[in-house]
């Protein structure tokens, strides 16, 4: 029997500015993070993506009568790491629990998780909020509550049907493999002070752990592929009062965007529902980014409706002060201060480096300059042409076969004077498209300037005879005309010459002073 598809309901809202005017805004953000050890977080069962359904399983995962599970020393190893880029305190004393719910692609009928006595505890995480519309930047001061240890659950995909989800679907398939996967969770305390700003907090903040963890290399960090998942919990107070309201999660959010979007809506939602004297429903809600809307999922549990009780089959986990401070020196440089480091050695001016941020290239960059590129060719080449190709092809921009050696070659070429900026964009062409590097390119391709100055010079007295008025211009006092004859002896000598000399033997020769 198929079940109809429930239409989606399109709920009420206000005006959010209205909504900010008489409210407000609490947020609570849960995000959790999958971690890249090599095994699952209480067996031995691999946790590469894209595997094969159910073949990743073992009775440990699969919560099978009799088995056992142990801790995974590397991913508690994270944990800690995590905790301390946060400025949490460590736990010298903590324990798994079991979080009992019924979910139908978890296959023990409870979560092994953390409940109050989690590894890691009141953090902090500075959050540079960048200027928009709205406002000027900010740094805001997110305060963490906890992050926590726990397992990730299996995935069900429903079949048929037009949403994506069980309602409507013909049947649902479960794969076990993501079961047992290691799972940092990260929670903030309450959110608050942002105003009009909320919901870009919200992706601020998710977008700078994101980076941070990144740095720390404890996850993929692939928000597409559920690495980073953000439950976006929203409420609000009327103004004037200290009263939280009734909250709402948000479940599962995995992209920067729809973070803002989604914390966005449900102001507007809560606000209309408060402006018709009604209450808000505590429960989950589930995203959509086609519509840009929430809808109801289910009501939203309380900790005691878990019924939480200490894993009877862990032992208790306690880091040693000395395991906690060796931990502590592996940490890598904060990225916002890294940024600010690299954007003062590199000259960068704030419009640049963002631009540069927001392109994903700064690592990159920084391997381009080590091998020789200066900042400004760097910068030009990983923002510019290939940014655009890779968005063209629908790559990222390292998926493209340039690498950071092969723009150092390339500037190195323009450098000492073989190749002007046109003929560089050639020899990149061949280098994106598999035919070696760029002084091979180049070869292969003929691409040289032409030293010679006399036919040069041969090219600019040409140019001159055939365009008198623009002499008369340019001796008129009005140089910037030059370009115009520029552009023609480059056609002369097929592109292989050089502008600026180009244009000092127009000048010249014209008696001009530049």
């Amino acid at each position: 029997m198929t079940i109809s598809a429930r239409p989606i309901h399109q709920e009420d809202t206000v005006d959010y500015a209205e909504a900010l005017e008489r409210y407000e805004p609490v947020m609570g953000l849960e995000v959790h993070v999958e971690l890249n050890t090599a095994t699952k977080m209480f067996c031995g069962c691999a946790t590469g993506f894209g595997a094969d359904p159910n073949t990743q399983t073992c009775p440990v995962c699969l919560g099978l009568p009799g088995a056992l599970p142990v801790v995974n020393k590397a991913a508690v190893e994270s944990a800690i790491r995590i905790g301390l880029a946060l400025n949490c305190q460590i736990a010298p004393w903590c324990r798994f629990a079991r979080k009992n719910y019924f979910y139908p692609d978890m296959p023990k009928n409870f979560q092994t998780s953390q409940y109050d006595e989690p590894i890691a505890f009141d953090g902090w995480l500075e959050v540079e909020v960048p200027a928009s519309e709205a406002g000027e930047a900010f740094t805001y001061r997110v305060e963490i509550e906890r992050a926590h240890m726990e397992e990730d659950t299996g995935k069900s995909t429903h079949v048929g049907g037009a949403t994506g989800r069980i309602h409507g679907a013909d049947y649902s398939l479960v794969d076990f493999n993501r079961a047992g996967i290691p799972l940092i969770e990260i929670v903030t305390k309450p959110l608050t002070g942002a105003g009009d700003r909320a919901p870009e907090v919200a992706k601020a903040y998710v977008a700078a752990l994101r980076d941070l963890l990144r740095a720390l290399d404890v996850s993929e960090v692939k928000m597409e592929q559920g690495n980073v998942r953000c439950d976006a919990n929203v409420s609000l107070m009327p103004k004037g009062s200290d009263t939280f309201g009734t909250r709402t999660e948000t479940k599962n959010v995995n992209s920067l965007r729809s973070v803002e979007r989604a914390v966005r809506y449900e102001i507007t939602r809560h606000a209309a529902i408060l402006d018709a004297g009604e209450k808000v429903f505590q429960e989950t809600r589930h995203w959509h980014e086609d519509t840009g809307i929430t809808t109801a999922g289910r009501p939203k549990s309380d900790a005691d409706d878990y019924r939480y009780f200490p894993e009877p089959d862990l032992v208790p986990v306690a880091p040693s002060p000395e395991d906690v401070e060796r931990l502590r020196g592996t940490l890598p440089e904060p990225p916002a201060q890294r940024r600010k480091r690299l954007q003062e050695e590199w000259g960068y001016s704030d419009l640049e480096m963002r631009d540069v941020v927001n392109a994903g290239a700064v690592e990159v960059i920084e391997e381009t300059v080590a091998a020789g590129a200066s900042p400004a060719a760097a910068r030009k080449w990983w923002t510019g042409d290939l940014a655009r190709r890779a968005n063209t092809d629908g790559v990222a921009v390292t998926e493209l076969g340039v690498t950071p050696a092969h723009i150092a070659e390339l500037d190195g070429l323009v450098r000492e004077g073989r190749l002007n900026d046109s003929m560089a964009r050639q020899v990149m062409e061949g280098v994106v498209a598999g035919e070696g590097g760029p002084t091979q390119v180049a070869d292969a391709r003929g691409l040289e300037l032409v030293q010679d100055d006399g036919a040069l010079q041969a090219a600019v007295d040409k140019v001159i005879a055939a365009n008198p008025d623009v002499v008369e211009k340019i001796q008129g006092g009005k140089v910037q005309a030059a370009g115009a004859l520029i552009g023609q002896v480059m056609k002369e000598m097929r592109g292989q010459a050089d502008a600026a000399k180009a244009r000092e033997l127009i000048l010249a020769t014209l008696g001009v002073e530049g």
